[in-house]
């Protein structure tokens, strides 16, 4: 095939996912940001159907929305049974959007047709026409959506066919094949999709427009390319009713790499991972971290045999270069890691380790001596870091914790509060460092807080004991934090495991902490998200 048009449904079909619901303020947003993928249709809604759509095409034409090169769609439904299309109020809000290009849906399925529609197959067929020809009337581009259409060619294929065969008729672009209950495989699709090319596909472009009820979205979408349609619908994460629809992530890059087909640009590509997890961000939904090619875990490595392969060629362990959709090969540590793990991260940290095999060997030896009492350093990549760091003399000690102490107090009015105090040192305002080593810790300081809670007071104690003496700390937070128990049947006395995500509003990154005290398991992980955050920032050296 020469070409594949890409249209996007996030907007319309995505949002009717469980638990998503937008704003027009959502809805422009993403739009703006599919169409940086260069996605040539993005279908925005259905106007009339509810206040919110009908207010986003409002606003897409008072300019609130202004694509470079998408073309936006309203989606809509052919007429009434029994009703001119030229007075039916569905058609009429499609038309009152004002978009170039109208995507209508109809019945394609006898039984709908007579069960739902309670009509005869006869006026199923004239209301398809009929809606078709009004909007190419009124100078708009058309594309139908043949609902239910291989369920209803499975059982009637005769009506299935002459309602496509109609809309193309009347002047429908393109005729969309739609597997709306999402059950179908991809021979039967296939099957299908050469049938209807090969009756209409003179006279029409064909599309495809599936659902994931079986898994298979994505595979029974290029196999309805590989029949000849050169239309293909999805979404942006796969997101939609039920199990979701069609994930676009996968199917650029899966006709851009492995076709060769120039459906988006080089540039465009390299949006993907971006745009993808923007988008997650925006419908308040967690990104996959194992979707294929924009998953944080697409390119993760663990086993020492893989990374040892890596260190060779990065082509033995992986299909694609990460960086071609803007995401990047991650190497995870663990009690699997090898020797090259090591190595490798150490080059990415900017140590070179290639040389120092006793450095390495001790770095495996205290990763396999950490993970067996419950740390994860795969999940932790800063505390991976100044362990590294620790054992090679490249590191740098910022503070050093003399003591800390929590209480947590029940207030007469029922209120919670808990209170800490954190002894530390750090360099002395007059310290003096010998040359490429930090300065020496020689002032004592103690601070108290109180905070919401134990973690929250030790973090407010350590920053009023500090005070000032390291100005970045002041945008170092806390961005998330995980406890686990590690060892379930010990009771109480079972040992945690605290993961904390960090963020200076630059960067994130993550460290971990194992303790049979919790509060202990905390502090070992924020010590290390301190460190980290002032080791990576330029000019963390000490306030006078």
């Amino acid at each position: 095939m020469a070409t594949v048009d890409l249209y996007d449904t996030t907007l319309r079909d995505g949002t009717q996912r469980e638990g998503i619901t937008l704003t027009v303020a959502d809805k422009l947003r993403i739009a703006a940001l599919i169409d940086r993928l260069g996605i040539p249709y993005v279908e925005g809604g259905w106007p009339g159907a509810n206040p919110k759509d009908t207010a986003f095409f409002k606003a897409v034409a008072a300019g609130d929305l202004p694509l470079e090169r998408a073309t936006l769609t309203a989606f809509g439904m052919t007429r009434r049974p029994g009703r001119a299309a030229a007075h039916d109020p569905v058609l009429g809000a499609v038309l009152e959007a004002g978009t170039e290009v109208v995507c209508l849906v109809g019945k394609s399925w006898d039984l709908h047709v007579k069960e739902a529609l309670g009509t005869s197959l006869e006026e199923g067929v004239a209301m398809v026409a009929d809606s078709v020809r009004l909007l190419r009337g009124e100078s708009r581009r058309v594309f139908f959506d043949a609902e239910h259409f291989f369920d209803g060619h499975a059982h009637d294929a005769g009506y299935a066919l002459a309602v496509v065969e109609a809309a193309a008729e009347a002047g429908a672009e393109c005729v969309v094949l739609c597997d709306t209950n999402g059950g179908l495989l991809p021979d039967a699709v296939e099957a299908v999709t050469t049938d209807v090319v090969t009756r209409i596909g003179g006279r029409t472009q064909v599309g495809v427009h599936v659902h994931n009820d079986t898994d298979c979205a994505v595979a029974n979408s290029l196999v309805g390319l590989r029949a000849g349609a050169t239309h293909v619908q999805g979404t942006i994460n796969g997101i939609g009713e039920r199990t979701g629809n069609a994930n676009l992530c996968s199917i650029i890059p899966n006709l851009k790499l492995k076709w060769g087909l120039d459906v988006v640009s080089d540039d465009d590509l390299r949006r993907l991972t971006h745009v993808a997890h923007e988008i997650a961000e925006v419908m308040n939904l967690v990104p996959d971290p194992h979707a294929p090619y924009v998953g944080h875990a697409a390119f993760a490595h663990k086993a020492g045999l893989h990374v040892s392969a890596l260190a060779k060629r990065t082509d033995l362990y992986q299909h694609v270069e990460p960086e071609r959709v803007g995401n990047s090969l991650r190497l995870l540590v663990s009690e699997l890691a090898g020797k090259a793990t090591v190595v490798l991260k150490g080059e990415q940290l900017g140590i070179d380790l290639t040389e120092d095999g006793d450095a390495v060997g001790r770095i495996l030896d205290r990763v396999k001596d950490l993970e067996h009492v419950g740390y994860s350093f795969e999940a932790a990549d800063a505390s991976f870091e100044l362990l590294v760091r620790d054992e090679t003399g490249t590191g740098t000690e910022f503070f050093r914790i003399e003591s800390f102490r929590v209480i947590v107090e029940r207030r007469e009015d029922g209120r919670m509060v808990a209170e800490a105090t954190v002894k530390v040192w750090l360099p002395g305002p007059d310290a003096v460092a010998a040359p490429g080593s930090p300065p020496p810790l020689t002032e004592r300081r103690i601070g108290t807080a109180e905070g919401d809670g134990p973690v929250d007071a030790l973090d407010q104690a350590f920053r009023v004991a500090v005070n000032g003496r390291y100005p970045h700390l002041a945008d170092i937070h806390l961005a998330d934090y995980k406890v686990r128990i590690i060892d379930a049947k010990a009771g109480t006395g079972a040992s945690t495991r605290v993961l904390v995500s960090s963020t200076d509003s630059e960067q994130e990154w993550e460290t971990v902490g194992v303790s049979r005290n919790v509060i202990e398991a905390s502090w070992q992980a924020m010590s290390d998200a301190y460190t980290y955050g002032l080791l990576h920032h330029h000019g963390s050296t000490p306030a006078g």
